[in-house]
């Protein structure tokens, strides 16, 4: 039995949304936050939530749903990118519409917010005309969101095109925050109100939990997510006067509730929600079947948001507030860095033999290393030892040939004029894969790899991009010490 109850997640979240719908007479436009295809956050720290378990929920609402993707024109412009997939917000909206359209979602309607006719704008609209998804032009409107009556009126929200939805249940999504949702959920109230149509607005997000302690780890591993946003968790003081109950919220909405409410007041001539946790609909703190083990997954998550963002200081990507944020979630709530037995374990080795050391802890607290070599990286060398170690191989056996090794290195270094000979993990499994047609134990370690999945792995240095990415294809959760293996300007 996993520590989250998925079954009772899906049966309570499409109830939950079902209703909601039913509130607002069969229109809901549901604002969808975080990631929907690949949300690797919530698998961490609830495990037995899948990755793509987001996307699940929403095939289970297939009959009712259809979804709008909003991309900002500011973020076309300044090539915003996302950070996690490397690729541009643009190009993210045709990635997103590919994915939800290869699972029959049907997705008819791309929102181009703060809309400005430029070539980077014009160019992704003439793509998206051309495979049939309508483009909606919302315009910026001045003193937003202060000024209620401009705003509600036929020059604010009235001056945007509208959407041409037939389902229930509006979906809207976007490649990352900031692109305009809550924006566009409300242009489309105002303009249902005007053609007498009773939709309604709600709020899709896993974090915070709003039925959870502020101080409840799942609530801080997400406050360690968002530093670099300056998230923080708070009491909803709505809820609380209100009915007289606690729920937490984030500084975000907490702030913005009173003008969104005023706005939404406006439109519908009704006071709808009495707080910004009641616009919300997530049941995600209803379904712990194991709320220790939760706990403590949450806690091994604010230990790794830590280290993710000491490397991205090391690499000036973020200031050295955010690095101390996160060093603070950790020490006012005690959070014990032996949880992770891989760090130290791996940084006790790098020292007393001064090289670059990997480690993996398996289930059951199994640790294995790996070491830098002539012909691997340690990330590489851990990866073939674990594996031996699963498939119950003798340690002894090589399980690639180094006449393969040598082939690989000579292809890089004098072909590709690459400075590294070392195999990365992505050379190391495609050599294991070779391998595996004759080589029987190579074959037992490469049916081993789906066992790698939830792991926990640290290294001594910062990795290569190409490493962090089979990381996460393996889906290990690996930490890095922030520091290089060498003393050159340039890292790759």
């Amino acid at each position: 039995m996993t520590a989250f109850n998925l079954k009772k997640y899906f049966e309570l979240q499409t109830i939950e949304i079902k209703n909601r719908i039913k509130q607002f007479n069969n229109k809901l436009y549901l604002e969808f936050g975080g990631k929907i295809f690949d949300d690797l956050h919530a698998s961490r720290v609830l495990p037995g939530f899948l990755s793509d378990s987001k996307l699940q929920l929403l095939l289970k609402l297939k009959n009712e749903a259809e979804i709008v993707v909003v991309i900002s024109a500011n973020d076309i412009e300044n090539n915003k990118l996302r950070g996690d997939l490397g690729i541009k917000y643009e190009d993210d909206v045709l990635r997103l519409i590919d994915n939800f359209k290869s699972y029959d979602l049907i997705v008819n309607n791309v929102v181009i917010t703060q809309y400005q006719s430029t070539f980077r704008v014009n160019k992704l609209q003439n793509i998206l005309s051309e495979h049939n998804i309508n483009v909606v032009k919302h315009y910026k409107i001045d003193d937003y969101p202060n000024n209620l009556d401009l705003i509600v009126s036929k020059n604010g929200y009235g001056k945007n095109e509208t959407i041409k939805t037939q389902k229930p249940l509006i979906v809207i999504t976007a490649p990352g925050p900031g692109s305009g949702k809550l924006a566009v959920a409300l242009s489309e109230l105002y303009h249902d109100a005007i053609n007498n149509i009773d939709s309604g607005y709600a709020k899709f997000e896993t974090f915070p939990v709003w039925n959870l302690a502020v101080d409840h780890p799942l609530n801080l591993a997400y406050e360690a997510a968002t530093t670099d946003l300056n998230d923080k968790n708070k009491i909803d003081p709505y809820y609380l006067k209100s009915r007289n109950k606690i729920a937490t919220n984030y500084n975000r909405d907490i702030q913005a509730f009173p003008i969104l409410s005023q706005i939404m007041n406006k439109i519908q001539k009704r006071n709808i929600y009495d707080s910004p946790t009641s616009m919300g609909v997530n049941m995600v703190g209803f379904c712990f079947n194991n709320e220790e083990e939760i706990k403590q997954a949450a806690n091994k998550e604010i230990i790794r948001r830590y280290y993710q963002s000491a490397v991205a200081f090391k690499k000036g990507m973020v200031s050295k507030s955010v690095l101390i944020r996160n060093a603070n979630l950790i020490s006012k709530n005690n959070i014990d860095f032996s949880i992770r037995p891989c760090i130290e374990i791996t940084n006790k080795l790098a020292n007393q033999l001064n090289m670059n050391i990997t480690t993996f802890t398996l289930n059951k607290n199994i640790n294995i290393t790996g070491k830098t070599s002539a012909l691997l990286g340690s990330s590489s060398a851990a990866l073939l030892n674990a594996l031996k170690y699963l498939a119950n191989i003798p340690k002894e056996i090589h399980l690639l040939s180094k006449e393969a090794i040598e082939l690989v290195q000579n292809l890089k270094v004098n072909v590709f004029k690459s400075k590294n000979p070392r195999l990365h993990m992505n050379e190391t499994l495609i050599i294991l894969a070779m391998s595996a047609k004759s080589n029987q134990y190579a074959k037992l370690a490469y049916d081993q790899l789906k066992n790698l999945a939830g792991i926990e792995a640290h290294c001594s240095a910062i990795l290569s991009m190409q490493d962090i990415e089979t990381y996460n294809h393996l889906n290990i959760n690996i930490t890095q010490e922030p520091k290089y293996d060498n003393d050159t300007l340039y890292h790759k």
